[in-house]
C-alpha cells in the first residue's frame, strides 16, 4: 500500500448499486436441475434465467447465492472463500460484462455490534533512528502500561501472534491498548490523555485486527469485487495505463475511461510524495506497450500480460540496464526515476541496504539513470551530468547540470556523484550511445516483451503452483528496523487489491474494501487464503490501501477507503479493453 492516512472512521456504507448493482452470470446448461438438487438440500439458490429482465441490470440477468460455507463448492466454479468462521453465510452477484469477462460481487458474513474501538499506543524503540511502533517487546510494553496507570490511564498489555507465512510471521510481540469504546469520537479524549503521559497513540477499530485468535474478529462483513477473465471466450484485450506520463497520477476511472475500457482495477506501487522521488513514478517493474519505464526492486514479483490474448503470468523479474559506446559499458541504476531516491530500494549501491525494503526510500549518491519522453515534461534538475540523445541514439548534447526535455523519440541520460566522471569519458557529442533496458525471469532468460506487453509490479507474493507462498519478508515488507511495518502492514486487515490465474488460465482482478466498520478488509495471509479459495493457482498482492479501486461498466463498484469514498489518484491501473476488431 501506498498509504500513510489514517483509516476513515466510519467509511460510506457499500452503495446501493452493490445490492442492485447488475451482477450477472450466464447459467449453464443444466442449472435448473442444479438449483433442484441444491433445494432438496436445504440450500435457498434463487436463480434468474438469461433473458429475464432484472431492475437496475439492462437486459442483463443476475444470478444471486446465498449458502453457508458449510456448502463450499456446492457451485460450478464458485468455492466459497476460507475467510472467518466456517459457518459465515456469503452472498455473489455475477454480471457479464462481455463474453469472457464476468464481475462478481461478494458479501461475506454480517456486522459485529459487539466489537469495539480502542486506543493503540505506540511503543518507544529506544533506538535513535528507529521509528517506534505499535508493537514491541514485554518489558518495553509492560512499562508503558504501567507508566499509563500511573497517570490515570487504565492501559492493557496484549501479546500479537501472527499466521506463519513462508519466510516470517509468527510471534510479532506485545501491544499495549487502552479502553473500549462505541466510536472514534469516544475514544478522543483517552488519545489526549495518553499523549500528556508522552506517547503517541490513535483510535482504532478492533475488526480490522489481523487476529486470527478473536473469534469476534471472524465475523466480518467483508465485501469483494472479482472481475474473471477468460481468454478462451474473451475477444478483447488486457492492458496496463498511466496516463499522459509518469509523473502524473490519475484515478482508475480516469484511465479506464480514457481507454474506454470495459473494467479496471487499480495497478502497482507508485512514488506517493514528492520527497520520495516523482510522484507517480512506479516503484517497481513497469513495462508499457512493450517498453520498460521502470526497474525491478531486487526479484519481486510482478503480473506480466499478454495484452492481445488476454492472458497474465505471476512472474519474478529483476531488471538490468547499460549504456554503452564502442567497447565500453556502464551498468543503469534505473529508469526514469529521480536519481539518488530508490523507493521500495532492491537495488545496487543502495543505503541502508541493497534488499526490498517496502514503504521505504533507499539512496545512492552515484548513480546513472535513463531517461525516455514518457516521464514527464523535463527530467529531474540537479546537480550532476545529463547527455541527450536523439531518436538514432547520437549524444546531442552532453549538460554540466541535470534537467531538460527529452527530444521525442530519444532519450537522456542522468550522473550523479562520481558516476558523472564515468559517463562525461564514455559520452562524446556527436557519436552514438546504446542504451539497454530489460526484465529477466526467475532463469535468467530475458523477458520477451511485443507491442502488447505489459509488465505491472506487486508484492509479496501470495500463491505459488496452487499452495500458500506468502514471501512477507523477502519481498521487503519485514523491517528489522521496525516491527509496526510488518505488524501494519501485512498482519493486520487493509484494503487489498489482488491478481492471479487459476489452472484454467483465466486471470482473476480482486478487491477487497477495508478501514471501514461495514467492510473490515484483509490481513495479506487472508488475502492469499481468499486468492487460493476462488481458484487461484499464482497470485500477487498489488497496490492497495485507498489506492483499491474497481470500475466496472463505468462506475466504480467498490467503496475507496479514502474520506468519502473518494478515489486516490494512482500510478497506473490494469485495464479489459473492449476487442478492437
Amino acid at each position: 500500500m501506498n498509504d500513510s492516512s489514517a483509516p476513515a472512521a466510519t467509511a460510506p456504507e457499500t452503495p446501493s448499486a452493490r445490492a442492485a448493482a447488475p451482477l450477472v452470470r450466464h447459467l449453464k446448461r443444466g442449472a435448473l436441475a442444479a438449483a433442484a438438487t441444491l433445494a432438496a438440500g436445504g440450500i435457498v439458490l434463487p436463480l434468474v434465467l438469461p433473458g429475464t429482465a432484472v431492475a437496475g441490470s439492462g437486459s442483463l440477468p443476475a444470478v444471486t447465492s446465498s449458502l453457508p460455507a458449510a456448502n463450499r463448492g456446492a457451485l460450478p466454479d464458485a468455492p466459497f472463500l476460507d475467510l472467518g468462521a466456517a459457518s459465515l453465510s456469503e452472498t455473489r452477484t455475477a454480471h457479464e460484462l462481455a463474453p469472457g469477462v464476468t464481475h462478481t460481487a461478494i458479501a461475506r458474513g454480517a456486522g459485529n455490534e459487539q466489537l469495539p474501538w480502542t486506543v493503540e499506543v505506540k511503543l518507544p524503540s529506544g533506538v535513535a533512528g528507529v521509528a517506534d511502533a505499535a508493537v514491541g517487546d514485554e518489558d518495553t510494553a509492560r512499562r508503558v502500561a504501567g507508566e499509563l496507570a500511573a497517570s490515570g490511564v487504565e492501559a492493557r498489555v496484549e501479546r500479537v501472534v501472527s499466521e506463519r507465512l513462508a519466510d516470517s510471521g509468527g510471534d510479532l510481540g506485545y501491544r499495549v491498548r487502552a479502553g473500549e469504546f462505541g466510536s472514534r469520537e469516544d475514544g478522543a479524549g483517552t488519545v489526549a490523555r495518553i499523549k500528556t503521559a508522552g506517547y503517541a497513540s490513535a483510535v482504532w477499530y478492533t475488526g480490522w485486527d489481523g487476529d486470527s485468535a478473536g473469534a469476534n474478529q471472524q465475523q466480518g462483513p467483508w465485501n469483494l469485487e472479482v472481475l474473471t477473465i477468460d481468454p478462451k471466450e474473451f475477444d478483447g484485450e488486457l492492458a496496463a495505463a498511466f496516463g499522459p506520463d509518469l509523473e502524473q497520477r490519475e484515478t482508475t476511472s480516469q484511465l479506464a475511461a480514457a481507454a474506454d475500457a470495459l473494467a479496471a482495477v487499480n495497478g502497482g506501487f507508485f512514488v506517493f510524495n514528492a520527497s520520495h522521488g516523482a510522484e507517480g513514478d512506479p516503484a517497481g517493474a513497469g513495462a508499457y506497450n512493450g517498453k520498460v519505464l521502470s526497474e525491478a526492486v531486487g526479484d519481486r514479483p510482478s503480473l506480466v500480460i499478454d495484452g492481445p490474448k488476454a492472458r497474465a503470468a505471476v512472474e519474478r523479474l529483476t531488471w538490468q540496464g547499460t549504456v554503452a559506446a564502442g567497447g565500453e559499458e556502464l551498468a543503469l541504476d534505473g529508469i526514469n526515476r529521480v536519481p539518488g531516491l530508490v523507493r521500495n530500494c532492491g537495488g545496487t549501491g543502495d543505503q541502508p541496504a541493497d534488499a526490498p525494503k517496502h514503504d521505504a526510500t533507499c539512496t545512492d549518491a552515484d548513480e546513472l539513470v535513463a531517461f525516455t519522453a514518457d516521464f514527464g515534461a523535463a527530467t529531474p534538475s540537479g546537480p550532476g551530468l545529463e547527455v541527450v540523445l536523439d531518436a538514432r541514439g547520437k549524444v546531442t548534447a552532453i549538460n554540466g547540470s541535470r534537467g531538460t526535455a527529452v527530444p521525442a523519440g530519444g532519450r537522456t541520460v542522468q550522473a550523479t556523484g562520481g558516476d558523472a566522471d564515468r559517463l562525461a569519458k564514455l559520452a562524446r557529442s556527436g557519436t552514438p550511445l546504446k542504451v539497454s533496458s530489460a526484465f529477466a525471469g526467475a532463469d535468467g532468460k530475458d523477458l520477451r516483451l511485443d507491442k502488447d506487453s505489459h509488465v505491472v509490479n506487486g508484492g509479496p507474493l501470495l500463491l505459488q503452483d496452487g499452495e500458500l507462498m506468502v514471501t512477507a519478508e523477502r519481498d521487503g515488507m519485514v523491517h528489522a528496523d521496525n516491527p509496526g511495518m510488518f505488524y501494519g502492514w501485512v498482519h493486520q486487515r487493509n484494503p487489498r487489491t489482488i491478481a492471479g490465474v487459476d489452472a484454467a488460465g483465466r486471470l482473476m482482478l480482486v478487491t477487497a474494501d477495508g478501514r471501514q466498520t461495514s467492510a473490515l478488509g484483509l490481513s495479506i495471509h487472508e488475502a492469499a487464503a481468499v486468492a487460493k479459495s476462488l481458484g487461484m493457482v499464482d497470485a500477487v498482492n498489488l497496490d492497495g490501501g485507498g489506492s483499491t479501486t474497481m470500475v466496472a461498466d463505468g462506475e466504480v463498484v467498490n467503496v475507496p477507503s479514502n474520506d468519502g469514498g473518494a478515489q486516490r489518484a494512482v500510478g497506473d491501473a490494469l485495464l479489459v479493453l473492449p476487442s478492437r476488431k
